[in-house]
């Protein structure tokens, strides 16, 4: 049995997300330049690439538009889909004053906790995102958030509007020069769904070992509307930590959290996901896996049922791939109504040396076995169609990863 050292006890007593030392890093730059075209953008094939590991490709499909905060300045094309806008919050605040009254800090509160209070008084810029009622939107519109400076500030603040009938997919990566080692992210989030609307979100980061990245996300669903939220930890930051919260406000009304994590050493990764199921007869489903190569992963999810005939499940796993490292799972129900129906499973675990044999008698080498199996246990059902194929192969790549011995 394994013996542990002091300081290994004291961390599995104390660990959690650092505490952040706002001096630690440059201020919140001003704002750039605002440019609605990508042709004066000049990125260096490593930029290129960092770029196009989180899903964001110049050459790729332009139709629903793409938006790129670059450092301070920002990049963006105009739909070409009638009924579609993206344009940079600072601008739609302008062209639109009612954004202000109607969604600006509406999903989430100004005074959670210190980051939005940093949203709320430093935020230089962000993306405004609407589709108008029944437009749907057939391809996925693209964003992405790069970071510039060693040991810079990003702050930012999103909204996402989708009004009745509409549907969108989204893809968000968030990601950094590849030779920077810390910085600080924090971006806050609304979504607004509407009646019979769907939004799918897929989010990739790829960060650096010492980014601190704090995402303030809050969604709000009306009646029969759907949210879908995906979320690829591809390289994670050295200390994350969000909670994003849902409130499904409307009858029949859904959302889905699938979350997959890849954890290396000197690592953590806080995942949350709450879902409120206050409209009739809505239901929610939170999914994680986690794969642990010696960082710490806390696998969170609590669904709340506070209406008639609202159903929930939460399902969180876990692969220990090394000695060293953490996995803590807390999945979490609340009933609030008697009729709510809740139930949650969690597990965590090694690799079955006897799987591992079975397909090396199949002809497959032992780290082909394993990478296989990564890759099974990874695959949760997320939808790729549409997606950029140098995402698709970051996102298998993170099943090619082990390199440890599974006896």
């Amino acid at each position: 049995m394994k013996q542990l050292s002091d300081n290994e006890m004291k961390n599995m007593i104390q660990f959690g997300a650092k505490k952040v030392d706002f001096s630690e890093y440059g201020g919140v730059s001003d704002n750039g330049g605002s440019f609605n075209s990508f042709a004066g953008l000049s990125l260096d094939k490593n930029e290129k690439g960092s770029l196009k590991s989180v899903g964001f490709n110049f050459s790729g499909n332009p139709e629903p538009g793409k938006f790129l905060m670059y450092g301070a300045d920002i990049y963006h094309s105009a739909p070409c889909i009638p009924g579609v806008e993206i344009l940079p919050l600072r601008e739609a605040l302008l062209f639109y004053p009612e954004i202000k009254e109607k969604y600006y800090f509406r999903a989430v509160d100004k005074d959670q906790d210190e980051f939005t209070r940093l949203a709320s008084e430093k935020e230089r810029n962000g993306y405004f995102i609407r589709v108008r009622k029944d437009i749907k939107v057939e391809v996925p519109l693209h964003t992405a958030m790069f970071m510039r400076h060693e040991m810079g500030t990003m702050c930012l603040h999103n909204i996402v509007v989708l009004e009745d009938g509409a549907s969108l997919h989204l893809v968000t990566g968030c990601a950094s020069e590849c030779h920077l080692t810390g910085g600080l992210h924090v971006a806050v989030t609304e979504n607004f769904i509407g009646r019979g609307a769907r939004l799918t979100s897929t989010m990739i980061h790829d960060w650096g070992p010492q980014f601190v990245v704090r995402p303030r996300t809050a969604t709000i669903v009306g009646d029969e509307g759907v949210y879908v939220s995906n979320y690829y930890s591809v390289k994670p930051a050295g200390d994350i930590q969000m909670n994003p919260f849902t409130r499904l406000e409307g009858k029949n009304s859904s959302a889905k959290y699938m979350t997959v994590i890849a954890s290396f050493e000197n690592t953590y990764s806080n995942i949350g996901g709450t879902v409120l199921m206050s409209g009739e007869n809505s239901s929610a489903e939170l999914i994680s896996r986690a794969v642990n190569y010696g960082g710490t992963v806390v696998q969170t999810g609590l669904l709340i049922g506070a209406a008639k005939d609202a159903r929930a499940h939460v399902d969180c796993s876990g692969l220990m791939l090394t000695d060293s490292g953490i996995i803590e799972a807390v999945p979490g129900l609340r009933a609030m109504h008697p009729d709510a129906k809740m139930s949650h499973e969690a597990a965590i675990g090694r690799i079955n040396k006897g799987e591992v044999n079975y397909l090396q008698s199949k002809g497959l080498e032992e780290m082909q076995a394993v990478a296989l199996i990564i890759r099974g246990f990874l695959d949760i059902g997320i939808d790729s169609e549409g997606l950029d194929t140098e995402l698709e192969k970051t996102i298998s790549r993170m099943a090619e990863l082990s390199g440890h011995d599974p006896s």
